[in-house]
């Protein structure tokens, strides 16, 4: 039998689908509903699953489904907003699990990898293909990671799915489909998860990364211009009367030309510290004073 084969076949079954509900009233509902579905991947023996943070933001009810058909509840035990991974816990007996890569930078450019992801409950499909880059992204929702993980293999399912090395572990967790080509899709490093394990089990977050400014806004890059494309409901900036297309010159004294830059300056501030943007409005510049918060508190 081939040997991808039976990669393959040893992998399936530490799959899940996931179905989350989300209460109305919470701030993500707005922005990716009430009910979501995703992937995870099953890591521990007892049932400990990593995946998304979009997939389960706000969910008060957690189902989750193995390949086989079983389906047991869960609960959302650990959340890194900064990565944007989150750890699922369900209930019942012994799990399939997968090993997770332990060591940084477990995959690197040309490496042989696949995805498997859940199409909804017992189904899976899996994508095979090659890493085509490791180096750092940016996102319109202030987020950005050091190094992400690019691959030529196209996520088949839901996001949160595993990205497998070719020694069958869990190199990543997909979280975007990126559709550029011979980059279709990208990955969260699951160093994240190996470097931060015990303090997201105990606390369910990362207590000891710094608090960061978090305003609520989305933006794009044009031009070598920073663009405000939307407002998060009820957000700090839009409570501050931050307004869609608002191009942002500068975060206090410091000009920003790239949404990375913007993020970084941003970041410069703790939770809760008021932040002083410049910013080009009807043809004129103006300043806005914007109440940070914790995005954790936030979205609690």
């Amino acid at each position: 039998m081939n040997a991808s084969v039976r990669l393959l076949e040893r992998t399936l079954p530490a799959t899940v689908h996931l179905r989350a509900t989300v209460p109305d009233a919470h701030p993500s509902a707005s922005v990716l509903g009430t009910e979501r579905s995703g992937s995870g991947a099953v890591i521990d023996e007892g049932g400990l699953i990593v995946t998304v943070n979009y997939v389960v933001l706000g969910a008060d009810a957690v189902r989750v489904t193995t390949s086989d058909g079983r389906e047991v509840p869960a609960e959302v035990v650990a959340q890194d907003f900064a990565t944007g991974l989150a750890l699922v816990q369900a209930a019942g007996a012994a799990f399939r699990a997968l090993p997770v890569a332990d060591e940084p930078g477990s995959l690197a450019v040309g490496d042989d990898a696949f995805i498997v992801a859940s199409i909804g409950d017992a189904g899976r499909r899996a994508s095979a293909g090659g890493i085509t880059a490791v180096e750092p992204f940016d996102a319109n929702w202030e987020y950005a990671l050091e190094r992400a993980i690019f691959a030529s293999a196209m996520n088949p399912g839901l996001g949160g799915g595993p990205l497998i090395d070719r020694r069958g572990r869990v190199a990543g967790v997909v979280s975007l489909n990126m559709s550029e080509i011979g980059r279709f899709s990208l990955a969260i490093p699951i160093e994240h998860y190996v470097a931060h394990r015990d303090e997201l089990l105990r606390h369910g977050r990362r207590t000891t990364r710094p608090s960061r400014a978090w305003l609520g806004l989305f933006c794009y890059l044009l031009r070598g211009q920073v663009v405000v494309a939307g407002l998060l409901d009820g957000g700090p900036a839009d409570a501050a009367g931050l307004a869609q297309g608002d191009v942002v010159l500068a975060v206090g004294d410091h000009a920003v030309r790239s949404r990375r830059e913007f993020y970084e300056r941003l970041w410069d501030h703790r939770a809760g510290d008021e932040v002083r943007l410049r910013v080009f409005r009807d043809d004129a510049p103006r300043s806005v004073v914007v109440p940070s918060v914790d995005v954790e508190e936030f979205f609690a």
